[in-house]
């Protein structure tokens, strides 16, 4: 059995810096998907994103600090920031803590730069910090450094269900007894090359009918081997593989989302009489949603089914958020279910 208590959480989000602003925008109902102002999006299919506008990071990290990171570690940490706020009390306790994040694609624009000033000016030339800063796992090595954080300290990439892979293994890793806490969390980035190959290859549409919204941001959880929980507990996890599907598309079996979503509940020790709602992966991909909708069928029949990426996009950042949402809800024990082009399926459920 998993059971990790969440006594923090911390949100860098399109449209809400914060819980408190992120409780908000929920419960106004409004949408944080917008035009894209960042780049041009001429000659483009699609036009809108979830972007991060109102963040101030120096408010949060150091100015010394600050200009050794990239947008993406300044959201990962930041969140970090916000969510060792949440918690409170001292955070000489949480040496031993582990972190785990999810990234769908890591540092793309520092990727750019890099490739670009070694090209114009050769590798003598070309800013180490930069190309230090373009490995996926860097936010996450930011935020062990920043806390002085001692235990593991991992990095998932499985495109849409980073965030929750990321938690799995957290969470089993406290529940095996190595660390006695961890960072979890998911981090992402919009920029204007991922942007524009996402469109070229038909996965975005704004009318999300077709194909899905992109999102950014990041959201942190702390998680504590503890029987008192601020928000909920992190009580199952189950995974399997969707064979139907190929590297970059979904697949058509709902099967291995059923067998996800019962491995999550054999876990928390819970059965489909417990679950009172389904914070579903629908993300706008018409095929990917219809077979999960069908899972959902042959598992419990008629209940109760949450979307969220509707207000702030899909990725990893997005898939920590549902998580997020699903924890500071009214619900009692539900499922959350994360479903990724390439076939990875990640289910957690979540109680009180």
């Amino acid at each position: 059995m998993t059971r990790v208590a969440i006594t923090g959480i911390g949100v860098v989000a399109p449209g809400a810096i914060g819980i408190d602003s992120f409780r908000e925008l929920l419960a106004s109902g409004r949408s944080a998907i917008a035009e894209v102002d960042r780049f041009d999006t001429a000659g483009l299919t699609a036009h809108r994103a979830a972007l991060v506008r109102d963040f101030k990071p120096k408010e949060l990290i150091a100015a010394m600090k600050l200009r050794r990171m990239n947008n993406l570690s300044r959201f990962g940490v930041g969140a970090a920031a916000l969510a060792l706020r949440d918690r409170g009390g001292e955070k000489g306790d949480l040496g031993l803590t582990g972190v785990a994040l999810g990234t769908s694609f890591g540092p793309v624009q520092t990727s750019v730069d890099y490739m670009r000033e070694y090209v114009e000016k050769g590798a003598a030339l070309a800013p180490p910090q930069l190309f230090a800063e373009s490995v996926a796992n860097a936010p996450g090595s930011h935020i062990a450094i920043e806390w002085g954080l001692r235990g593991f300290n991992v990095t998932v990439t499985q495109r849409e269900s980073s965030a929750l892979a990321a938690a799995m293994y957290a969470s089993s890793q406290i529940v095996k007894g190595s660390v006695r806490a961890a960072m979890i969390g998911g981090v992402e980035e919009v920029t204007e090359m991922l942007y524009s190959v996402l469109d070229r290859i038909g996965a975005l549409d704004d009318s999300m009918q077709t194909g899905m919204i992109i999102g950014e941001g990041a959201a942190m959880m702390i998680a504590e081997a503890s029987d008192s929980a601020k928000y909920g507990f992190l009580s199952g996890f189950g995974m399997a593989r969707d064979t139907t599907a190929s590297v970059s598309d979904w697949g058509n079996d709902p099967e291995a989302i059923v067998t996800a979503m019962r491995a999550a509940m054999d876990d928390a020790e819970i059965d489909v009489r417990d679950i009172d709602a389904i914070y579903v992966s629908a993300n706008g991909v018409k095929r990917a949603e219809d077979v999960e909708k069908e899972a959902i069928r042959r598992v419990f029949g008629e209940i109760e089914t949450v979307k969220t990426k509707q207000i702030f996009g899909e990725y990893a950042a997005a898939g920590a958020l549902q998580l997020i949402e699903a924890l500071r809800s009214s619900h009692r024990n539900v499922v959350v279910n994360s479903i990724s082009a390439g076939g990875g399926i990640v289910c957690a459920v979540v109680t009180r």
